[in-house]
């Protein structure tokens, strides 16, 4: 439920737009009823924006009083199993669209739009020569003799070439149309040779820092692409240090580049707070904690109404006192005998500290397994195991204990409710378990039996050639 909050929150919110309308009428030849439906691309998704029934002559209109965002929309056939694309500017909305079902690419007619224009003759490039000289070269590589994949490798750069020196004509042709900057988002890098005295990392360095330098972050018609969220995608996944202080300040960079328009500042910031929330990478929380506190506290995601706001905001502070590299939060608790505990007191190189529940079906099977981790090998490493009982009663827990035979475990509990464990360690399913050092600082967490054994394996690996040194 928790990582449904920010995409919730995020395709719920309506924009303002221009008042001119559009007006979009379609003719499908080979149909004669049905309905038709228009959707926009949002990064990987789509998300529908009209729909209109077909008359006996196979005619839909959709219009509307406000202008649809610019983008790349998809126009649906009836039964939704076929469709095609085509662009939409913020302006000149108003136009007709013919497409024959036998060859939707390059049959299809659009009148009235040179956006449009411009996409269909350069659909028709792709069909026609971009498609047989792929062709040749699938052939080539199939052939399996030297002199053929030479070949196929020429072909493939005279392909790439050929590609290219279309689309750059076009943008010198029409610099400001949505697909010149769709296509000059798209460029990569060209990384030049590397440089007498520089090390092997300069082509790295230099791909990096050029990675967004034709894309324009302040053209919010690229929301309504997959072309942003790709690009976002391989920069924090290849080219940016998986550390979340890294991360933190790649994420603010490109967001002080999105605030030039108000659609695009809003989806990379939700891109990266959604990402980050609900990444399955450990320790990624701290990035998710830095954007709430930077940007949702501050009051710049304006398109979020005070309820989903606020349910943001408790997330992140439910993640802040337990992120990795913090000390943990000080326990002052009971064992089974009543007698008080002091997480902070109890002396150990590591400590396994896991909340659980004795009625959770997921724990019987989980904390069975820790034990016998436990018993076989972390205990000869250091290690103190700290159970917490989290729900269930005094006697399930006692009898669960005697039952698998937990001994060598100090059991402890909050029967006075007053140590506020579930905000201080984010409780809010079982079972939750941390690693701390002898420190009490914390150095994993949400593992499962066999991640945490192979991280101790490491650590003790790490420990022992810092000790040699």
């Amino acid at each position: 439920m928790r990582k449904l909050i920010m995409i919730l929150a995020f395709v719920c919110c309506c924009i303002q737009l221009q008042a001119q309308g559009y007006q979009l009428t379609v003719q499908l030849k080979q149909y004669k009823e049905g309905r038709i439906y228009l959707a926009h691309y949002m990064g990987k998704n789509f998300y529908m924006a009209d729909s209109a029934l077909l008359n006996p002559q196979g005619v839909a209109v959709m219009k509307g009083k406000e202008n649809l965002p610019g983008g790349i929309y998809i126009l649906l056939l009836p039964g939704k199993q076929r469709y095609f694309e085509m662009l939409l500017d913020n302006k000149d909305q108003q136009f007709s669209i013919t497409a024959d079902t036998t060859d939707l690419i390059t049959k299809t007619v659009f009148k009235t739009s040179a956006e449009n224009e411009l996409f269909q003759s350069y659909n028709k490039f792709l069909t026609k020569d971009i498609t047989a000289l792929g062709k040749e070269i699938e052939s080539r590589i199939a052939a399996h003799t030297a002199a053929d994949s030479a070949l196929a490798t020429e072909k493939q750069a005279e392909l790439r070439k050929k590609l290219q020196d279309y689309r750059n004509d076009l943008i010198a042709q029409h610099p400001k149309s949505l697909l010149s900057s769709i296509f000059r988002a798209m460029k990569e890098p060209e990384v030049p040779p590397t440089p007498a005295g520089a090390d092997s990392t300069f082509p790295y360095r230099y791909y990096k820092t050029h990675y967004w330098d034709n894309v324009n972050l302040g053209d919010g018609r690229l929301v309504r692409t997959n072309v942003i969220e790709s690009k976002l995608q391989r920069y924090f996944t290849q080219l940016v240090p998986l550390d979340p202080d890294s991360i933190n300040v790649e994420c603010d960079n490109i967001i002080a580049k999105a605030r030039k328009d108000k659609e695009m500042f809003k989806f990379v910031l939700w891109w990266l707070t959604y990402n980050y929330e609900t990444s399955k990478y450990m320790g990624m929380d701290a990035v998710f904690v830095h954007l709430v506190e930077k940007y949702y506290v501050a009051g710049d995601a304006y398109w979020l109404n005070d309820e989903q706001l606020n349910k943001v905001i408790a997330r992140a502070y439910a993640m802040a006192p337990n992120l990795i590299g913090q000390q943990a939060p000080p326990l002052e608790v009971k064992d089974s005998l009543m007698k008080p505990v002091s997480l902070y007191t109890t002396k150990s190189k590591y400590t396994v500290l896991v909340f659980w529940d004795p009625t959770c079906g997921h724990c019987k099977i989980e904390i069975p397994k820790l034990d016998s981790a436990y018993k076989a090998s972390w205990k000869n490493k250091g290690v103190t195991m700290i159970g917490f009982k989290t729900e269930g009663t005094r006697e399930e827990w006692q009898n669960f204990i005697k039952e698998h035979d937990l001994s060598g475990w100090m059991h402890v509990w909050d029967p006075n409710a007053q140590s506020n464990f579930r905000r201080l360690y984010d409780v809010y399913s079982t079972p939750v378990l941390y690693l701390l050092d002898e420190k009490k600082k914390i150095l994993a967490k949400r593992l499962g039996v066999e991640q945490l054994d192979e991280f101790l394996e490491k650590s003790e690996v790490k420990n022992g050639a810092v000790q040699n040194k």
